[in-house]
């Protein structure tokens, strides 16, 4: 047998080096001794630079294949990071730019790692830092494209490097700036924290350009009208606003009806829910009782917390108490019921109480909350009718013990401002958080708020400031209502009123003077010799017309808004007077040549004496309109509708309670309705301010005009509508019913209607206001030579209404 060949020892990897020098030699002395001649140091060479450095660099990152990525596939992902987080809307381009874009950088990896929601997360911030707006888009100006390729040397191995982006395309820097805060006590925290870097930088505060103190406030104001008013709808998939981008039709399919009412009713869903009585607490408070607790319901459960039942939800739950949410409508067979999402059901008010008693009106085409208990009729076949599923009526009844209007939301809440009464106090609090939404075409809050309020400060002063400063400024913008052209008493009453102010300090006169229709008796154009033809139209205006050339100065100096009536064309020469479809369009140019002609006169005349700034104007708006001041600062809603009148016609009658010792005639006046010159209201009463307070009636008369005022204000502000009626009753277009909500709550809202009382009632920090007639024909028929003319006069800086009154 043959030995194993033994395999050969490896070579040695160390070999022997040079023997030391002398001079490094140890002594002889003991271990750890001294040296007998002291050690030089070593020479310390810079270390070579390796050849191969960039590409052993390459070679330890990690390398990263680029995909194909569908669109479709990083959808979830950009509604999750852009839209629920950062309040974006991405349209299909963008879309796809960035499924490109993550496929290309981030490789496979980019849903398991975590790579495609830090690249989407860093293109919204750099988006909204550059003030790119709501909805995320690859337009023309190729802002999206631009952000990516500014992302394409930040990519490493398929991540997001930080440290390499820049400081001026990104929000690091704004970061940054809120962690050093903590470092500098002397800097507050509030100040340092930016709302996604588009507010509240004091770096933003420092470049702004001073604004001009002589400056006019008019140049920040603006009218829109109905028809160009940005149309945002509820998403109940994201839980918050949307805008929608499609055209707006005159002839809609029916299926816009539908979903205009339906988001109507997510609107006032979502706003009730965020009511502290709707919410549950984590303990039971026992220092504060049920904001509700006038209602005799046995619905809160301990926390206090009420819940809504949806209607289908009754079905076998016969002889127990619910809360319902619903619309008021009269069903087929003429009863009244209750509707919602999931279905209907009969009312019985036999014995049911509105809340409040004395200031509460309902009407079909209202949400109301409704409390009672369900009975089933007894049939075998309870079900959802005849409907074939989810929305039909159910068998039975609901029998209501109380009725009430759904409790409005102050604007501060609804835009995240805070709860501040000051005007030049914003802190962000837990809200709807709608601040980033353009309401209105002018900028939101959290963008150009602040920055529009230190205008407003500049302009107009502080609201702490007394009207005896040494600096006054023009704050007063007054309403005419009911101005009939045809009447010789209303002219001579309009130019009562122009005297009034012509005579007075350039300070004292309004910015803006605001006349509403009817600007004839009868409907013009609808065919009938009482209501007159175009001609006949036009002849009025130009007798306006030469009225105004009589205040030339007052002319140039003040922007003249007119806001139609029913009786007004064009739509008036369908409709005959009778209710016309909401909004409506403004009054046509042909007929009002000569009011702007003689506007224009009087800012040639203004100019060549150099006494103006802001030339004067005439607007021709729709109805209704919105003024917007200081961009979304100020929100003054106009218009034009004989609502009580309405709403008298087709109330809900209840039959009367015996007194029971809970409630008085009396205790209307202790419902939360500020009246003009009443405190700030107790904020803890404030969130469910549609129901009345618990406490002591007061002894305080209430005039028949206030009375009214206070009826209409709580209907249209629980409402948030300005027409809360049906279509057969009040017709509206579809498309535009958005025009029509009052949510958020504006500043101001000015209703005229003819057939009620002036009055001026603040409501939940909006100021309502009525200005009636300005002369009523009744009174003067005695006296043909002399009479009362009547406006309201409003200053935008206190937010305080006045009604004046003069004599002609």
């Amino acid at each position: 047998m043959e030995e194993p060949i033994p395999s050969p020892m490896p070579p040695h990897i160390f070999k022997a080096g040079p023997l030391p020098a002398s001079d490094l030699v140890f002594s002889s002395s003991p271990g750890f001794a001294t040296p007998a001649h002291p050690i030089k140091p070593r020479e310390t060479r810079p270390a070579p630079q390796p050849v191969f450095a960039p590409q052993l660099k390459i070679a330890n990152a990690q390398t990263v294949l680029p995909i194909s990525l569908p669109p479709q596939l990083l959808r979830p992902v950009a509604f999750r990071t852009l839209t629920k987080k950062h309040n974006l809307t991405i349209t299909s381009a963008a879309l796809s730019a960035l499924a490109a874009f993550v496929g290309r950088w981030c490789g496979a990896g980019w849903r398991q790692e975590g790579l495609a929601e830090r690249v989407l997360d860093e293109v919204s911030k750099q988006w909204k830092w550059d003030n790119g707006g709501l909805i995320l888009d690859d337009a023309q100006d190729k802002k999206l494209k631009n952000i990516l390729k500014s992302l394409e040397p930040c990519m490493s191995g398929g991540k997001l490097d930080i440290a390499r982006l820049s400081r001026t395309n990104s929000n690091v820097t704004s970061l940054l700036r809120s962690d050093s805060s903590l470092a500098r006590p002397e800097m507050p925290r509030d100040e340092s924290q930016t709302s996604f870097g588009m507010s509240g930088l004091d770096v933003e505060d420092q470049d702004m350009d001073e604004a001009d103190p002589s400056q006019d406030a008019r140049s920040y104001m603006k009218i829109i009208s109905a028809f160009t008013q940005p149309k945002l709808t509820y998403s109940t998939a994201k839980k918050t606003l949307e805008v929608v981008t499609n055209t707006s039709s005159l002839m809609p399919p029916i299926q816009h009806k539908i979903i205009s009412f339906r988001n109507r009713y997510h609107l006032v869903h979502q706003r009730l829910l965020r009511n502290e009585s709707f919410q549950k607490t984590t303990f039971a408070s026992t220092t504060r009782s049920s904001s509700l607790s006038r209602s005799a319901s046995n619905l809160a459960s301990v926390s206090g917390a009420y819940k809504i039942t949806p209607i289908s939800n009754l079905l076998g739950r016969s002889g127990t108490c619910h809360l319902l949410l619903g619309l008021l409508v009269h069903s087929a067979a003429g009863d009244l019921a209750l509707t919602d999402l999931t279905g209907s059901t009969v009312l019985d008010i036999s014995i049911a109480r509105p809340v409040p008693d004395a200031d509460a009106w309902f009407c079909p085409g209202m949400i109301v909350l409704v409390e009672g208990t369900y009975e089933d009729d007894g049939s075998n076949n309870s079900g959802l009718g005849s409907a074939g599923g989810v929305g039909g009526q159910i068998k039975g009844r609901f029998i209501a013990d109380t009725i009430a209007g759904p409790p409005a939301e102050r604007r501060e809440v609804t835009l995240g401002t805070g709860h501040s009464h000051k005007i030049d106090a914003v802190h962000t609090v837990a809200g709807a958080g709608y601040g980033w939404f353009d309401f209105l075409g002018t900028g939101s809050e959290r963008a150009t708020g602040q920055q529009m309020r230190r205008l407003q400060r500049q302009l107009l002063g502080h609201k702490t400031n007394d009207e005896l400063s040494d600096d006054p400024k023009r704050t007063k913008t007054i309403m005419i209502g009911e101005c009939n052209l045809d009447s010789p008493r209303t002219l001579e009453a309009i130019k009562a009123i122009f005297n009034t102010y012509n005579s007075t300090d350039l300070v004292d006169r309004p910015l803006t003077t605001i006349l509403f229709g009817n600007f004839v008796n009868a409907a013009s154009m609808a065919g009938s010799a009482k209501g007159g033809d175009s001609i006949h139209y036009k002849e009025v205006f130009d007798g306006l017309a030469s009225l105004f050339s009589e205040f030339p100065s007052l002319m140039s100096t003040t922007t003249l808004i007119f806001v139609p009536g029913d009786n007004d064309p064009w739509a008036s020469s369908f409709s005959a007077g009778a209710a016309a479809l909401l909004p409506q369009q403004g009054i046509p140019e042909l007929f009002t040549s000569r009011i702007r002609r003689a506007v224009n006169t009087a800012n040639n005349e203004a100019h060549l004496k150099k006494d103006i700034d802001t030339p004067g104007e005439a607007i021709f708006t729709s109805n209704p309109a919105r003024i917007s001041l200081f961009g979304p600062v100020e929100e003054i809603v106009l218009f034009r509708d004989d609502a009580t009148s309405r709403i008298r016609r087709n109330a809900v009658l209840f039959s009367k309670q015996e007194d029971d010792g809970m409630e008085t005639d009396n205790d209307i006046s202790r419902i939360q309705l500020d009246l003009d010159d009443a405190g700030i209201p107790d904020p803890d009463i404030e969130a469910v301010a549609s129901h009345i307070p618990i406490g002591q009636p007061t002894t305080q008369h209430i005039d028949k005009a206030t009375l009214i005022g206070r009826r209409l204000t709580k209907l249209l502000l629980d409402q948030s509508h300005l027409a809360p009626f049906p279509t057969s009753i009040r017709p509206t277009l579809w498309d535009y019913g958005h025009s029509l909500s009052l949510y958020p709550l504006p500043t101001a809202l000015v209703v005229c209607d003819a057939e009620a009382p002036a009055f001026t009632v603040t409501y939940e920090g909006c100021a309502v206001m009525n200005p009636g007639r300005v002369v009523d024909e009744d009174k003067g028929t005695a006296r043909r030579r002399g009479g009362e003319a009547r406006w309201v006069e409003y200053d935008v800086k206190r937010r305080k209404a006045e009604i004046r009154s003069c004599r002609f």
